[in-house]
């Protein structure tokens, strides 16, 4: 591969419908903007990141408070890890009206939401925004989630995978379902809609029965764009059958640059062209107008802002494990590696980023609630382009989910002082080219499956 490449930066906001960024100690930061409840919030941030000319934001979202730790919510609330979630929905719409270009992402479980819910909810956001909307897929496994929607027992994880595999094909054929020359709208005859374009699915699965047709008409990008993070194996080639944009969480460059080569060649074995997916590390970026002032800014960050009751709390959530009768120093064991399902992948993932031995819980959780878990770029605009610059340019990535320090200040910052400087060496946009998500990703729009196979460059998810 040319050490030079012709494509440019995909740039992705990670946001939260939250009282905090996925930095659990966000809401502390000085600068932070507290009226999370109010939707010009997050219009505001949107305004921001489309002058940015920003591909997407798109939104984490978890269906309950974290509340394994202890076997209690009140650690979150004390301490402010992410005990609020606002509905996506909402928000999307209000963000959707304050933009034109911004591609607009949620976060939707596989688990707990029925397929026709989803495909209704992304084909009306799709429409409403010009083409606008994303959907990040998750196969969420969660015990505090599971006693909210009444599930007593979830699936083993790689069934997890099958069922979001039909899940997936269920959704993107109920947004075929209307052919994209169906709605007729003549006033004379009378004719609404050629029937004979509007289809019924008559889906009979193992895990779902669906009959159709969707009750919206085909989005105006065909198919909504997929974002999936899967880290596992299967995990991984679910994402290369599926995903549009594959959101990472590699710790390190050589972590990352490993994990590219890899993903691409799943890709490309899935029959899709390895070009028209993009691989994205969540990255930070702590901007300065000196360095000395970003690496005040990191050293805050990084040592006054987050609790450690906050860290373990975050930590219990994510791996569905209570870390209660633990602490911090405790080493983690291969003992306790085998019997918490959920933290395998990610204690392999921060061990080959510091080069293996020993790792206690504190340095484990402070991974997941600190500004540890993805790269982290510090310094003025020049140093963070000449960084961000350096991993695309090694094709270590295709661009990058940008998670903030705290909001709104974080993406202002990046906006102000990074964007011109990637600009000027000609790796991302000066202005946007198309008027849909697709379009501006570079994504061909795909046929619908009641009418033909999708369009090259494309793929089963593109």
């Amino acid at each position: 591969m040319s050490p030079r490449r012709e494509d440019q930066l995909t740039l992705v906001a990670f946001m939260q419908a939250s009282n905090v960024s996925v930095y659990s100690g966000s809401w502390r930061y000085p600068s932070s903007a507290h009226d999370f409840l109010d939707l010009r919030y997050y219009q505001r941030i949107a305004r921001v990141l489309e002058e940015g000319t920003f591909d997407l934001m798109f939104f984490d979202d978890r269906l309950a408070m974290p509340s394994i730790y202890g076997d209690s919510a009140a650690d979150a609330v004390r301490y402010g890890a992410r005990p609020v979630k606002l509905d996506l929905t909402a928000v999307l719409g209000a963000v959707a009206a304050a933009t034109t270009h911004l591609g607009l992402g949620a976060t939707y479980s596989t688990t707990y939401y029925p397929p026709f819910h989803v495909a209704r909810t992304f084909a009306t956001l799709d429409h409403l925004s010009g083409g606008r909307a994303a959907w990040n897929v998750v196969t969420s496994v969660n015990d505090s989630e599971a006693r909210n929607f009444g599930v007593d027992q979830h699936l083993g994880h790689d069934e997890r995978y099958d069922r979001a595999e039909e899940f997936i094909d269920v959704v993107t054929r109920l947004w075929d379902s209307w052919e994209d020359d169906s709605l007729v709208l003549d006033r004379e005859s009378g004719v609404f809609a050629d029937p004979g374009k509007v289809h019924e699915l008559d889906h009979h699965g193992k895990y779902f029965d669906v009959q159709g047709p969707l009750t919206v008409p085909r989005p105006p990008q065909g198919r909504v764009p997929i974002i999936q993070a899967g880290q596992s194996g299967r995990g991984q080639r679910f994402a290369a059958r599926w995903a549009d944009l594959i959101f990472t969480a590699d710790p390190s460059q050589r972590v990352a640059a490993e994990h590219y080569r890899a993903q691409k060649d799943l890709i490309t074995a899935e029959g899709r062209s390895a070009e028209a997916v993009r691989l994205l590390p969540m990255a930070y970026a702590i901007v300065g107008e000196t360095e000395t002032i970003a690496r005040e800014k990191e050293n805050i960050f990084l040592n006054e802002l987050v609790h450690p009751m906050a860290s373990l709390t975050l930590l219990s959530e994510l791996t569905n494990h209570d870390f209660a009768g633990y602490s911090l120093d405790d080493e983690i064991t291969d003992e306790l590696i085998n019997s918490v399902s959920g933290i395998r992948g990610l204690v392999q993932g921060v061990k080959k980023h510091l080069g293996g031995g020993p790792m206690t819980l504190r340095t484990l959780a402070n991974h997941r609630a600190t500004l540890l878990q993805g790269p982290r770029f510090v310094g003025t605009g020049p140093q963070i382009a000449d960084q961000m610059q350096d991993w695309f340019e090694t094709y270590s990535c295709d661009g990058f989910v940008l998670a903030a320090t705290h909001f709104p200040g974080a993406f202002e910052d990046f906006v102000r002082l990074v964007v011109p400087e990637l600009r000027r060496r000609g790796l991302f946009r000066t202005e946007y080219t198309g008027s849909t998500l697709r379009e501006n990703l570079g994504l061909a729009r795909p046929a619908s499956s009641f009418t033909a196979s999708v369009t090259a460059g494309g793929g089963a998810g593109a």
